[in-house]
């Protein structure tokens, strides 16, 4: 049963259910816009239900509900009722709508019907009056065309006749205007060529004109020629006016054929004079011909220069012709004298030929050059340049050439001059003054280049000025860096301290750390002088002014030259070069200043910081090294005063070589002693140098144990040099400027980490977790390599140190260790680097004494082999193996071979 009631209640939802297609759902959306989720066409019940009531609880408003639903049902219904109420009387309604409709379109037909006739009515009407005026006005039309015609039939057959008469007379002026309306109004007559009157008078006209052009081209033969002059036949200067008119009227071949005739007559006794065999023909005599040709054009003016119509440009032509002439025999006479070219007669006669050019471009307009001279010749047919000129352009490589020899000299005179490098005395010196010649050198030539041709030649410049620009780097600038001198060793630092070693073997150790010292004082690292150090900033200036010149030479030549070879023009190389000088200029400085921080921070490494008792003033190490400061910046701050942003750059490149160097150090450092640790060997050096004996300051380190004043004049200090470093762009200067965030960046970096390590060291390392995390937080950035060094600083034993170095490998992170085992790898190989540079520069360090000298030295060598043992024996317990390897090197350098 229950089976059966399913099935009904599906079949009854199923004929409930409404399908409307989507253009009826769209349009119902359209006109009836609701948010309404029954108004959707996917509505679902189910969903609709589940979304009133979610859960048990929410069935309590179930009535209020219900009660909303049979409201909106009864509006509904109300709503639909009214509906199709208001559709009963529709149907009724919309049929006399149409009925109306169709009335009204049966009128309109009618009426447009109506005037349809009546338009037609009134066209017969305009037509059957106008027919008459038609005919009328086409008969006035036909009758003048015809007078017309027949008047130009008459002015033809007589001016045929008048012609001929007045021609044979060379009546030329009054030829002219009968001439030129014969012309016209045979043109007129073209469309009746087939009369057969007509062309016979067509044809006479052709005949006249015939011998009208050749009557007129023998007339000015004969006016002009040198062997007429005799003849009682010749033309007026009035009668070869008027046929100069007559010939413009004529076909354009007649008028073409008598200018060239007469140009070739006017440069005939040009051509003789100055052939190629000709000694005057040669470029050095250039000027005489265009002298010759500014005289014939001012002799021909004032005889003929009335004669010929304005519009005939006679004279242009004469010169463009006479320019044309010029331009093949100098190319032909070059190119048979090759040999005998220079650059000063190529610059000559180029020279003179730009000058006349630029004479006839003011002079004339330039209408007539398209006529005379070829595409390949002229590109621009509005001016003379180059018109002569271009002759040359094969030759200028000899122009080029000269220009690279003269820049070598330059280059070479510049080399010399600066063998002796003198700084000018004032603060800020500015650049070398021979720098600033060579680039106005440079831009002569490109000016001058530009003005003979900017296509090959130019490129050609362009290769010099690069070769150059790099000769002027190494021969001038680099050649002139000064390098660092190792300071004088005098003989009697040698002397006394061997004598010293000789002298008292009772206090052994003492005298053993007295030469020790020296030896190690004499192995200093070179530094520059304060001359040296202005040569330095001198060349660094100068090479910041070439370089930015260098690249708006570039620009310019690349505005100049011809836009084919424009990518051609690339001065990258040298401004490279350039960039390099600079940052080897700032790279010494930079070394200079590290130089002298060594010896600061190996004072630092002499200080007993583990029996220190008490805290107060900055270290001695620190004053020194805000004096080398003090006396070094500054220097350079002046000196690079135009160069604010290289001075910058060098502030970043120190503070990042010297931070690291600051830190290394303090690793080599024991300022906390420990109980089952005995002191570092550099600490018990300085106490010896302080004490009677080495067992007095071994008996001091160990009372002190479980210091840690050490640590905090060691925290004191560096924020003393953090203090100093921070102020290093304005130390010494009256004016204090803030310097760039980015320099400030590093150092508080690097001086916090410099800080954080001293700060670790200060932690007891019990217990041991406490004493990991601490680290951990302090240096969150570091490796086990750094952990191994904060240990060996805290004296800690080799077994607590392992049992450490577990704790903290298992407490950091993945990544760190793997970034430690990339640091140990590189901290290996920089040792390995430093020791060699290290055997490098001690090795060099040493010179040859003389013969008293080396007795001495022979002595004390003797000694020092005598007591081997002992002061081997001192060295192991004093120094690490490096040290000991550097002292063996100088001693071996100092020592006869």
């Amino acid at each position: 049963m229950s089976s059966v009631e399913e099935e009904s209640d599906s079949k009854a939802d199923h004929i409930n259910e409404i399908i409307l297609s989507d253009d009826v759902q769209r349009a119902i959306e359209q006109v009836l816009q609701s948010s309404d989720p029954l108004d959707q066409p996917d509505f679902n019940p189910t969903d609709y239900i589940n979304q009133l009531f979610p859960n048990e609880q929410s069935l309590s408003n179930i009535d209020e509900v219900i009660s909303k639903m049979e409201c909106d049902i009864s509006l509904i219904d109300d709503n639909i009722r009214s509906v199709v109420r208001g559709q009963v009387n529709t149907g009724e309604n919309g049929r006399v709508a149409l009925k109306e409709a169709q009335q009204s379109l049966t009128q309109l037909f009618s009426l447009i019907t109506d005037i349809k006739s009546r338009a037609e009515r009134t066209e017969d009407m305009v037509k059957e009056i106008t027919r008459d005026i038609k005919q009328l006005d086409s008969a006035k039309n036909n009758l003048t065309y015809a007078i017309t015609t027949l008047n130009h039939l008459h002015m033809l057959v007589g001016g045929v006749e008048n012609l001929k008469q007045l021609s044979e007379r060379r009546q030329y002026g009054e030829v002219l205007n009968p001439l030129q309306a014969i012309i016209e109004v045979n043109q007129h007559f073209q469309q009746y060529s087939e009369i057969s009157q007509i062309q016979t008078l067509s044809a006479q006209v052709q005949q006249i004109q015939s011998e009208l052009a050749t009557q007129i081209t023998d007339d000015f033969k004969n006016f002009f020629s040198p062997t007429s002059h005799s003849n009682a036949n010749r033309m007026t200067i009035t009668q070869l006016k008027d046929a100069c008119q007559v010939a413009s009227v004529l076909d354009k071949l007649v008028k073409k054929n008598i200018l060239k005739w007469y140009i070739n007559l006017q440069l005939q006794e040009y051509v003789q004079l100055f052939h190629e065999n000709q000694d005057i023909a040669w470029l050095d005599k250039i000027d005489k011909r265009y002298a010759w040709v500014k005289r014939h054009l001012l002799d021909f003016e004032e005889k003929f220069g009335t004669v010929f119509p304005a519009d005939w440009e006679v004279s242009e032509r004469i010169t463009v012709q006479f320019c044309t002439i010029t331009r093949e025999e100098l190319s032909k006479i070059m190119a048979r004298r090759r040999q005998e070219i220079d650059v000063k007669l190529l610059l000559f006669a180029i020279q003179k030929t730009s000058n006349f050019e630029q004479l006839l471009d003011k002079r004339f307009n330039g209408t007539t050059l398209v006529e005379a001279t070829s595409e390949e010749v002229r590109k621009e047919r509005d001016s003379f340049s180059n018109l002569i000129g271009s002759c040359f352009k094969p030759y200028l490589d000899i122009y080029t050439d000269s220009i690279g020899r003269e820049l070598t000299a330059l280059v070479e005179q510049f080399a010399q001059q600066n063998q002796q490098m003198i700084v000018p005395k004032e603060i800020n010196p500015g650049i070398i003054p021979n720098c600033a010649d060579l680039f106005v050198f440079y831009k002569k030539c490109m000016v001058q280049c530009m003005q003979l041709s900017n296509e090959k030649p130019m490129y050609d410049l362009v290769l010099i000025f690069k070769k150059h620009l790099r000769d002027y780097a190494s021969k001038v600038l680099e050649a002139r860096i000064p390098k660092p001198q190792p300071p004088s060793s005098t003989s009697s630092t040698i002397s006394s301290s061997m004598s010293l070693l000789t002298k008292d073997f009772q206090n052994l150790s003492t005298a053993a750390g007295q030469v020790i010292h020296n030896f190690l004082k004499e192995g200093e690292t070179p530094r520059f002088s304060v001359e040296d150090t202005r040569k330095i900033c001198y060349i660094l200036a100068t090479a910041e002014y070439c370089l930015e010149t260098v690249q708006q030479l570039e620009d310019k030549l690349k505005e100049k030259i011809d836009k084919n070879y424009i990518a051609k023009v690339d001065l990258a190389d040298e401004k490279d070069v350039y960039h390099r000088i600079i940052s080897n200029c700032i790279q010494l400085l930079v070394h200079d200043l590290d130089a002298a921080c060594e010896q600061s921070l190996l004072l630092m490494t002499k200080i007993a910081w583990h029996s220190i008792s008490n805290v107060g003033d900055q270290s001695g190490f620190v004053n020194q090294i805000i004096t080398n400061l003090k006396q070094t910046v500054p220097v350079i701050r002046d000196n690079l005063a135009n160069s604010r942003k290289y001075y910058t750059q060098f502030c970043h490149k120190f503070v990042n070589s010297f931070i690291p160097k600051y830190i290394n150090t303090l690793y080599r450092l024991r300022p906390t002693s420990s109980g089952s640790s005995s002191a570092s060997g550099s600490s018990a050096l300085v106490a010896s140098a302080s004490s009677s004996s080495i067992s007095e300051g071994a008996n001091g380190s160990s009372a002190a144990s479980g210091n840690i004043l050490g640590c905090e004049q060691l925290l004191l200090d560096t924020h003393s040099l953090k203090t100093v470093l921070m102020d290093l762009p304005s130390i010494g200067s009256q004016v204090h400027r803030k310097p760039p965030a980015s320099y400030t960046k590093v150092v508080v970096k690097g001086m916090a980490k410099a800080e954080m390590i001293i700060k670790v060291v200060m932690q007891p390392i019990h217990p041991a977790s406490l004493y990991i995390e601490q680290y951990l937080k302090l240096l969150p950035e570091s490796t086990v390599v750094e952990f191994h060094k904060i240990l060996e600083m805290k004296n800690v034993r080799k077994i607590e140190q392992q049992q450490l170095v577990e704790g903290y490998k298992r407490a950091c992170p993945a990544q760190q260790q793997q970034q430690t085992q990339t640091s140990s790898a590189a901290a290996g190989t920089g040792e390995s680097i430093n020791s060699t540079q290290t055997t490098d520069s001690a090795s060099g360090a040493g010179a040859s004494a003389g013969s008293h000298q080396s007795q001495q030295m022979a002595a004390a060598a003797a000694a020092i082999s005598g007591a081997g043992s002992s002061i081997m024996a001192l060295g192991d317990s004093l120094m690490d193996k490096g040290r000991i390897k550097k002292i063996e090197n100088l001693i071996k350098n100092r020592l006869p071979n």
